[in-house]
């Protein structure tokens, strides 16, 4: 006698009604209606339990569901996704959790399960996946508090509603992923560029280095790269370490800070020059104090950025070089004279002091303070970087 799913009360009380006359042995029992002695037992277990009833299909959904989500801790994270749609699910907990200390720890989800309910209620756009560039990889660089090293770059441009156009200059702390500085300005030129890190070294203090790439205003393809701009940061002690060529990716962190800014504060483009820096001002409140960073386990950039010790001096000493060393003026055309020969330096150099000191037989070294700008030959005349 098969088991019949159209029918399975009605057998399971039949076999129930044939156990109870005794006329067969629980495992023959078994063996007419089709089922294992297990799956007898069960039916016999659950009829003295509960009667009748106990015969009846059970639903297989669990009683307790660790994983399903309070429904209030789901509104706080659905309302905080609406406010920041560019967060996923960890920051979003990250963020939420000190800001309601009334829902117990265990109560907030994991990552993954924030991310379904997201899905879920639609707050989740498809992204087309990029295959990854290959490339051998750069060891970021290395620091150990702040201002060890700031980034600094232009973050693209694009023309506000206005038509005029506008080039974001941002500096921010390596060490902290702190936004020290973030400014609209009308071109990449180093004299719109020089003012602003005035202001935030007034501000923040002067860090050991500053990493940026090798365009303009940072740097020039003459020797040693040499800028206005940076010729500037060398006077203040500030040592210019520049990317490799065509490496974003050694500037990776404040690349991917970019990446952030342009969807929280240049999209869309703002009317005009003063909404849009407005927007920048906002954004850098909530980057720095507001957003969680994975990089700081959670933290906000805010909490763990200190100002620099080294104060922005009012005024700059003169240079000075060793009594031995060779010092030349450059002219106001980049050059300066050396064994009655003019040599080209650089522009940038104008009216400052150089000091040359001769290494070799004839080969001169060439300072700018204590940076090595490059090499001289005598006999050649020819400036090596």
């Amino acid at each position: 006698m098969p088991w019949l799913e159209t029918s399975s009360v009605e057998q399971r009380e039949s076999f129930i009604a044939d156990e109870r006359r005794g006329l067969h042995t629980f495992t023959e029992l078994c063996a007419r209606y089709g089922i294992s002695r297990k799956t007898g037992y069960k039916w016999h277990d659950r009829f003295e339990a509960d009667g009748r009833r106990g015969l009846c299909d059970r639903s297989h959904a669990p009683h307790h569901c660790p994983h399903r989500l309070a429904a209030d801790v789901a509104d706080l994270l659905c309302t905080a996704r609406r406010r920041h749609p560019d967060w996923g699910p960890g920051k979003l907990l990250d963020w939420l959790t000190p800001r309601h200390p009334e829902i117990a720890d265990a109560a907030w989800p994991a990552v993954s399960t924030a991310g379904d309910l997201l899905a879920r209620e639609g707050l989740v756009k498809r992204r087309r996946r990029r295959r990854p560039h290959q490339h051998p990889g750069v060891v970021p660089p290395t620091t150990h508090a702040p201002n060890d090293l700031w980034t600094t770059d232009f973050k693209g441009q694009f023309p506000t509603r206005d038509g005029v156009w506008c080039f974001p200059l941002t500096i921010s702390d390596q060490h902290t992923r702190y936004l020290l500085a973030c400014r609209g300005l009308p071109n990449v030129k180093g004299r719109g560029a020089r003012p602003v890190f005035e202001r935030t070294f007034r501000e923040f203090g002067l860090p050991r280095a500053i990493r940026t790439d090798n365009g303009s205003p940072f740097a020039t393809s003459g020797i040693h790269g040499l800028s206005q701009l940076n010729v500037w940061w060398m006077r203040l002690g500030i040592q210019h370490q520049r990317i490799h060529p065509a490496s974003p990716q050694e500037n990776g962190a404040h690349e991917r800070m970019h990446k952030t800014l342009k969807a929280g504060a240049c999209r869309p483009p703002r009317a005009h020059a003063a909404a849009q820096q407005r927007a920048f001002n906002a954004f850098r409140v909530l980057y720095n104090d507001e957003r969680p960073h994975a990089f700081l386990g959670g933290a906000t950039p805010g909490s763990r950025y200190t100002p620099s010790p080294r104060p922005f001096p009012d005024h700059l000493p003169p240079l000075e070089y060793p009594g031995h060393f060779l010092v030349k003026r450059v002219t106001n055309a980049g050059t300066f004279r050396l064994q009655h020969k003019l040599l080209f330096i650089a522009n940038a150099l104008k009216q400052y002091h150089i000091g040359l000191e001769e290494t070799g037989d004839g080969i001169w070294s060439i300072y700018f303070g204590t940076v090595l700008l490059a090499k001289v030959d005598e006999r050649e005349m020819i400036i090596r970087d």
